[in-house]
C-alpha cells in the first residue's frame, strides 16, 4: 500500500511540475507574468482565487481553531477568510480605479505614501508570504509523514522544488492555468471527504450536541477566539499580493465582482464544515494532535482509496497555494527592483532571491513547527498596518510619517502581548513582568489582546497633517 502512495506522491508533484513547465515554455511577457495580461474571466478568477486561497491550512486551521475556541473560533475563522474576499469587491474596485495600470497594492501605496512606508509594507508583505510558504510546506510534510512516515525534510524538498521550477518561469499566468485544474480536484475530493466524514461521525448533526448542548455555547473564550481569528485573517488578506494580482488580472470590474463573490460562498461553506468536524472531535475526545484532526479521522491503513484521496488532495492544496506565493514574491521583486537593478539582471535577481527564500523555508519547514502559530505571527504584523494604510486611501490628510510611526507602534505593542508557543505567557506578561500582576481577562487571553492592540493602537498615531 505504501508503495502506491509513495508513487502517487511523486506523480502528483512531478505531474504538475511538468505540466506547468510545459505550458510556460517560450517567452512570458511582463504583463502575463504579473497579471496574466488582465484578461481573466469569471470562471478563471473564481477557480484561481479559490484554489490559491485553499492551501492545506483548510484541512488544519479551522479544525485546530475549534479546539481553542469552539463554535466562536470556527465562525470567526470562516468569516475572516470569506468576508475579506467580499470586501475586495469594494476596496479592489476602488484601488483599481485609483491606479488602473498598476500590478499590485504596493504600487498604489508607492503613489499615496513615501518610500519609507512603501519599504515597510513590502517587507511585511514578503514576510507574510514567506511565513505562509513555510506553513504550507510544514503542513504537507507533517501530513505525508503521518500517512507514509517519510521524513519531513524530504517532502519539503520535493514540494518546494517541483513548484519552483514552473512558478519562477511562468508567474501568475501559469499559476491561473494550473489553478483551473487544481480547483476541480480540490472540490471533488473535498466532497468525497465530507461525505466520508459524515458517514463516519455524523459531524453535521452529532448526537453529542443534543446530549450536551452547553458545550456549543459561545462564552468569553469562544467570543475572543472568534474575534481574534476574524481580525487576523481579514486584515492579513488585505495585503495578500496573490489576491491583488487577481484583482488586476480580472478582465473588467464586473468579472472582479462575480469572481470574488463566487469564491466567497465556496470558502465560507468549506471552512464552516471543516470547523464543525473539529468541534465534533473535541466533544468526543478524538483529538491526539490538534493540527491533524481531519487526517486522524480519515487515515486508515485498511482503506487505500481514502488514503490516496487524502494524499492527492493535500498535495494539490499545497501546490495550488505555493505557486501563487512564489508568483507573488517574484512579482514584488520585479515591480520594485527595476529602479535599483539593471534591467538585464532583474530576472536573475528574482530567481536567485526566490531560491534563497525557498531554501530557508525548507529549513524552517523541516522543523515541523505549529502551522497555525506561524500563520498567527504573520497575521499580527499585517494587522498593525491595516487601518493606517487603508484609512489613508479615504482620508488624504493622513501623512506618511504618521502612518509609518503608527505601524511600527502597532507591531511593537502587539508583539509584547503575542503569546509563546504554549500560549501561557508573552514578552510583557510572564517574561518582563510576573503573570500574576495582570488581570486574568488579559493574561488568559493573550492572543486576543495582542491582535486588538496591534490593530487599534496605530490609531493613536494617525493625525491630520
Amino acid at each position: 500500500m505504501n508503495t502506491i502512495l509513495i508513487i502517487s506522491l511523486f506523480v502528483v508533484c512531478l505531474g504538475f511540475m511538468s505540466f506547468g513547465y510545459y505550458i510556460s515554455r517560450g517567452k512570458i511577457s511582463r504583463s502575463a507574468f504579473l497579471v496574466s495580461d488582465r484578461n481573466i474571466n469569471v470562471y478563471g478568477i473564481t477557480s484561481s482565487l479559490t484554489a490559491s486561497c485553499f492551501g492545506i491550512w483548510i484541512l488544519i486551521g479551522p479544525a485546530e481553531a475549534s479546539t481553542w475556541g469552539g463554535v466562536g473560533a470556527v465562525i470567526g475563522y470562516a468569516a475572516g477568510q470569506s468576508f475579506a474576499l467580499l470586501y475586495f469587491t469594494k476596496i479592489g474596485i476602488k484601488i483599481r480605479k485609483i491606479l488602473p495600470s498598476a500590478n499590485s497594492l504596493t504600487e498604489v501605496i508607492e503613489k499615496r505614501y513615501d518610500q519609507k512606508v512603501l519599504k515597510l509594507i513590502i517587507t511585511l508583505t514578503i514576510l507574510y508570504l514567506y511565513v505562509y510558504f513555510c506553513a504550507e510546506v510544514t503542513a504537507i510534510a507533517k501530513v505525508v509523514n503521518l500517512i507514509l512516515g517519510i521524513p519531513l525534510w524530504l517532502v519539503a524538498a520535493l514540494t518546494i522544488v517541483s513548484t519552483l521550477i514552473y512558478s519562477l518561469k511562468g508567474g501568475l499566468k501559469i499559476s491561473i492555468i494550473t489553478d483551473k485544474f487544481q480547483f476541480w480536484i480540490i472540490i471533488l475530493f473535498l466532497v468525497i471527504i465530507f461525505i466520508t466524514l459524515n458517514q463516519q461521525i455524523n459531524f453535521l448533526v452529532p448526537d453529542v450536541i443534543f446530549k450536551e448542548p452547553s458545550k456549543l455555547s459561545i462564552g468569553l473564550g469562544g467570543f475572543t477566539a472568534g474575534l481574534t481569528f476574524f481580525i487576523a485573517v481579514f486584515a492579513t488578506n488585505l495585503f495578500d499580493q496573490g489576491i491583488w494580482q487577481r484583482v488586476y488580472a480580472s478582465k473588467n470590474i464586473d468579472v472582479l465582482k462575480k469572481g470574488f463573490i463566487c469564491s466567497f460562498y465556496i470558502v465560507l461553506i468549506t471552512i464552516l464544515l471543516l470547523g464543525f468536524v473539529g468541534i465534533y472531535a473535541s466533544l468526543n475526545g478524538k483529538i491526539n494532535d490538534p493540527s491533524t484532526i481531519i487526517f486522524s479521522l480519515l487515515i486508515n491503513k485498511e482503506f487505500l482509496f481514502l488514503n490516496l484521496i487524502v494524499l492527492i488532495l493535500s498535495l494539490t492544496l499545497v501546490l495550488s497555494s505555493l505557486d501563487t506565493l512564489i508568483a507573488s514574491v517574484s512579482s514584488l521583486f520585479i515591480i520594485h527592483t527595476n529602479k535599483f537593478i539593471q534591467k538585464r539582471n532583474v530576472n536573475n535577481f528574482y530567481i536567485i532571491g526566490g531560491m534563497i527564500l525557498a531554501g530557508s523555508a525548507f529549513y524552517i519547514s523541516s522543523k515541523g513547527l505549529s502551522v497555525l502559530y506561524l500563520f498567527l505571527l504573520a497575521d499580527l504584523l499585517c494587522c498593525a498596518a491595516a487601518i493606517p494604510i487603508f484609512y489613508g486611501f479615504y482620508n488624504r490628510k493622513i501623512n506618511s510619517e504618521n502612518v509609518f510611526k503608527s505601524i511600527i507602534f502597532g507591531i511593537f505593542f502587539g508583539l509584547l502581548l503575542f503569546p509563546s508557543l504554549d500560549f501561557s505567557k508573552s514578552i510583557l506578561v510572564g517574561f518582563i513582568f510576573e503573570k500574576s500582576l495582570f488581570p486574568m481577562i488579559l493574561s488568559n487571553h493573550l492572543l486576543f489582546w495582542s491582535f486588538i492592540v496591534a490593530l487599534f493602537s496605530p490609531i493613536l498615531f494617525i493625525k491630520k497633517s
